[in-house]
């Protein structure tokens, strides 16, 4: 996907109505109050070279600067949130908001946005050990945990 698709699918999924339950759409997940969706996925490169999944984090680090860069151009610049606590009480127990608990699971920081009465969120997951790299996005009216 282009930085440009991703503009696309963002402004569609902030001027989108909310559906009344949980449904699978795409590449994201929709629910009450909430658009989830991956807009890069970290696909199956264990059979690939080590220069090929090399390749695959760096266009995912890119592809995600250039994300930022425009959007922040458009609404200002992102909080950036640390979502370590939030992780913590979820392996505690406690019930992360369905909007949250994906992005809550996956990453550890979170750029957001609050454009009139929706949070924007973007979210990195990079494998610690390894070349692994999901960018992903949410849209909720839910306030962050």
């Amino acid at each position: 996907m282009t930085t440009a698709h991703h503009l696309r699918l963002i402004d569609a999924m902030r001027t989108s109505d909310f559906p009344a339950e949980r449904i699978r759409s795409g590449s994201g997940v929709s629910g009450p109050g909430y658009h989830t969706a991956s807009l890069h996925a970290d696909v199956d490169h264990w059979d690939d070279d080590e220069a090929r999944r090399l390749e695959h984090r760096a266009q995912c680090l890119a592809e995600h600067d250039a994300l930022l860069t425009l959007l922040a151009g458009r609404w200002g610049d992102p909080q950036s949130i640390s979502l370590w606590s939030a992780q913590e009480r979820m392996i505690a127990g406690e019930e992360i908001p369905e909007a949250w608990a994906d992005t809550v699971a996956g990453c550890e920081f979170l750029q957001l946005w609050r454009i009139e009465d929706r949070w924007i969120g973007i979210g990195l997951y990079l494998e610690e050990e390894g070349p692994g790299c999901e960018m992903n996005v949410v849209v909720t009216e839910i306030d962050p945990p």
